[in-house]
């Protein structure tokens, strides 16, 4: 018999999430957001660039304000960022005059401030083992690959020990054997620790690969939950046994129509005014260039990323 706690783990409930346009009108990039989540599940969202993908997990993650609405983690309603919920950014942001141990034990020593030092030191080094870093833990982020700070980054935040691991398109920056590689590590570590994850991606073979469900989310602003699909393999996944399942290409497929269709839409937009009699040209010029520049902008902060995302096309639409 299941649990209604554990069904409803973390509970996203009618989420709206505005920014104001320069003439400030509220303009709701989000706009009834609505998604439970079962204990120990991992659930991938999925949608277009500049859908609001990021802007939930922020708000997931209490790093950003929510306009309405309201999200429960474990029974409690979240009013903030807070160690249950971890975040694996798509840039490591990691300190650069710290090791990859120094960058871990930040977090563990403010998360366990009454462990004894010899404790720590037990966590933060079975951590980095677990990510493949037991040799390199004492190397500065210069000294690593791209991949490997990706790794101390994985490490920095389930060594927190969280409720809910929420990862940000942890692969985007990687290389394509490495980004299989990191998928596997992180696979591994929630089929050994049983976290409750949401990984945002783009990339629909990760989604199916790596997800329980996952959740499509329509085009913004006003984004919301389109649709869910329960991916039923069972865990652990195996890529080759993944890849040939007489069902995975039916999963992939559902995906892609998905989408293509949230891209029909964005064309069924109706086309702005031309100018008339020169009136208004440099204007026109101006807005045109601003739609061409409204693709995610990469930063250093992944969470600021989303609101620059969010804040950009709303003054396009």
């Amino acid at each position: 018999m299941s649990n209604p706690a554990e069904e409803r783990y973390v509970e996203m409930s009618n989420l709206i999430k505005a920014y104001p346009n320069p003439y400030g009108d509220d303009i709701k990039v989000i706009d009834g957001f609505n998604l439970k989540i079962r204990k120990g599940e991992v659930v991938g969202v999925i949608g277009h660039s500049g859908c609001g993908k990021s802007t939930v997990l922020t708000m997931l993650a209490g790093l950003n304000p929510i306009t309405s609405g309201g999200i429960i983690v474990d029974g409690r309603e979240i009013s903030g960022p807070g160690p249950d919920r971890a975040v694996v950014f798509q840039s490591p942001c990691l300190l650069p005059w710290m090791t990859a141990y120094g960058n871990v034990k930040l977090g563990v020593d403010r998360v366990y401030p009454h462990a004894t030092p010899q404790m720590r030191h037990d966590l933060i080094a079975y951590y980095l083992g677990i990510v493949g870093l037991s040799d390199a833990m004492h190397r500065y982020p210069r000294e690593l690959s791209g991949g490997m700070q990706q790794r101390v980054g994985i490490a920095r935040a389930i060594a927190l020990q969280p409720k809910v691991l929420l990862l940000d398109e942890p692969f985007g920056r990687l290389d394509s054997l490495t980004r299989m590689e990191l998928q596997d590590v992180i696979l591994e570590i929630l089929d050994r620790e049983k976290l409750t994850t949401v990984l945002i991606t783009h990339d629909v073979d990760e989604a199916i690969y790596m997800c329980d469900r996952v959740c499509m989310m329509t085009n913004g602003p006003g984004a919301k939950v389109g649709n869910l699909m329960t991916i039923p393999f069972e865990r652990p996944r195996h890529r080759a046994e993944i890849l040939e399942h007489p069902d995975y290409y039916n999963y992939r497929g559902e995906l892609i129509c998905f989408l293509e269709e949230q891209e029909e839409l964005k064309g069924d937009r109706p086309a702005k005014p031309e100018p008339k009699d020169g009136v208004g040209e440099d204007t026109h010029t101006d807005l045109v260039a601003q739609e061409d520049t409204s693709t995610e902008i990469p930063v250093l902060n992944d969470e600021l990323e989303s609101h620059v995302t969010d804040t950009e096309m709303v003054k396009v639409n």
